[in-house]
């Protein structure tokens, strides 16, 4: 059951993966070949290298080690989203509410706070496989401001393949 589980999330890693690749490629921030889409609308070079990603991963170690080294990373990136609520409604009061927070502003605090709870108890006591997840993160930072700056004034690609002023 739990290989049947672990194939059916890869699938849909490897489909959503692809899609953030292709995004990052329009902004400029990727490899400029996976924002392009096949003749289906499908970015076909993005599906390939998430698939190659998934595969080495599932092949690296053990589900539980796999587990350990992304539920830190992927907390903290839940912790920012939900945070996200709290930043936008007192930047944009007015805004159009397209979605509903449930319990706002109490069950989201309480999601962050727990969260945050997790994320400490990992760093202490699973330090091996939080403190790299962490370093990835960190490493991406600079990085993310280097490719900014660096493709500040080049034209971004549309979805038509195309260059697009910013």
């Amino acid at each position: 059951m739990i290989m049947i589980s672990t194939f059916g999330c890869n699938n849909g890693l490897i489909l959503s993966g692809a899609r953030v690749y292709y995004t990052m490629a329009e902004d400029r921030l990727f490899f400029p070949k996976t924002a392009k889409l096949n003749a289906h609308g499908v970015p076909e070079y993005g599906i390939w290298i998430q698939c190659v990603w998934a595969s080495l991963l599932c092949l690296s170690g053990t589900y539980s080690d796999l587990l350990n080294y992304i539920i830190f990373v992927v907390l903290l990136f839940y912790i920012m989203s939900i945070a996200g609520i709290y930043i936008l409604r007192k930047r944009n009061p007015d805004a159009e509410r397209t979605y509903r927070a449930p319990g706002y502003p109490v069950l989201p605090a309480v999601y962050i706070l727990l969260a945050v709870v997790i994320c400490v108890s990992l760093l202490i006591y699973r330090p091996l496989y939080t403190w790299p997840g962490l370093g990835l993160v960190i490493i991406g930072i600079p990085l993310y401001y280097i490719l900014v700056r660096k493709n500040k004034n080049r034209p971004a690609v549309s979805r038509e393949g195309t260059s697009q002023p910013q």
